[in-house]
């Protein structure tokens, strides 16, 4: 039996919400465009992701703004930004805190570390042991760590935007499916196109300095009380049957598809849906359309596949095996 059409309802009056995360996406890119040139649609995805309350994985080779990006978006939302260099010698204890000795109280005092902030940036995530990725990882997935007996919740706002070079593999530890699955999205950072790199030689001619957003004139546009409220709006983004459908054939397509060893699972659904809402209401909407599922399908679910030995010695990549089963599950009218 075939889905019935898809038509979109009215915007209620109700959806002032809806309408002040637009707001919030207008102003937040008009202050990170102060200090990053192009890359328009990595920085919409980071917002999505910050909106849709997920973790955001960056990957791109070095020098494509993949800090910067991070930094500013984090200055024009007004919230607390700590970064880690991840290297093979980091310890959990550098990432999580521990107790040290006071010399003026005589006592051991609990020492936070630096994952008690607001956005985290964990800059090549796969240069750290699995020991040091997981204490991570589960911080991620219970937004609270454990220190000393005690269970300490994280920011309410608590988002890791880690990154890794795609083309070093010699001293990584590549993270697991597991792990990788608890990412929202996972970001390619490109090259700049010719025009945007002659603006980028031409901004720090005249005096960029990439280190110094402040002098950049980038600034908070929204508070984090404005993002969390924006998160508690996507409550009210509709999504019909039809594209509630459309997003489990396209996340149960990865299973049965021949060139993949491995598919998404349960998660990736409800990733691919809650980015979906998050950018329907960053775009001024309160209804998700296909076109949204589309657009973040990739960005979604392509670093939870597993290709099949066959696909891999073919040269096939993530994105060229979900291109196909996107194109072979029917689009909701």
């Amino acid at each position: 039996m075939n889905a019935p059409p898809f038509s979109p309802p009215p915007f209620p009056d109700s959806g002032n919400a809806v309408r002040s995360a637009n707001a919030i996406r207008e102003g937040v890119l008009s202050e990170v465009r102060k200090a990053v040139v192009g890359q328009d649609e990595p920085l919409e995805l980071m917002l999505c992701g910050l909106v849709a309350g997920g973790h955001i994985l960056l990957e791109g080779v070095p020098g494509v703004a993949k800090t910067l990006m991070a930094k500013a978006l984090s200055r024009s939302v007004g919230a607390d930004f700590k970064r880690i260099q991840f290297t093979p010698d980091l310890m959990p204890a550098d990432i999580l805190g521990t107790s040290v000795f006071d010399l003026k109280s005589q006592a051991f005092v609990l020492a936070r570390g630096p994952i008690f902030t607001d956005l985290l940036l964990a800059d090549e995530i796969n240069r750290a042991p699995a020991k040091t990725q997981s204490a991570l990882l589960e911080a991620m997935q219970e937004r609270a760590v454990s220190l000393e007996g005690k269970n300490l919740q994280l920011s309410p706002m608590f988002t890791v935007f880690a990154t890794q070079n795609p083309v070093e593999s010699e001293g990584t530890y590549p993270l697991p499916e597991a792990q990788l699955d608890r990412f929202l999205l996972k970001i390619d950072v490109g090259y700049p196109a010719p025009e945007e790199e002659d603006a980028i030689l031409e901004s720090v001619h005249r005096g960029f300095d990439a280190g110094d957003l402040a002098r950049a004139g980038v600034n908070a546009a929204v508070t984090k009380d404005d993002l969390l409220q924006a998160r508690a709006a996507l409550n009210t983004v509709n999504v019909e049957q039809p594209v509630l459908g459309y997003i489990r054939k396209l996340v149960a397509a990865t299973r049965s598809s021949p060139n993949i060893r491995l598919g998404a699972g349960p998660r990736a659904g409800v990733h691919l849906l809650l980015a979906s809402k998050a950018l329907a209401a960053l775009r001024g909407r309160d209804f998700v359309t296909p076109d949204d599922v589309r657009f973040l399908v990739g960005p979604v679910l392509r670093h939870r596949l597993l290709l099949s030995p066959d696909a891999e010695l073919d040269g096939a990549t993530p994105a060229d095996v979900l291109r196909e089963v996107v194109q072979g599950v029917e689009v909701p009218r």
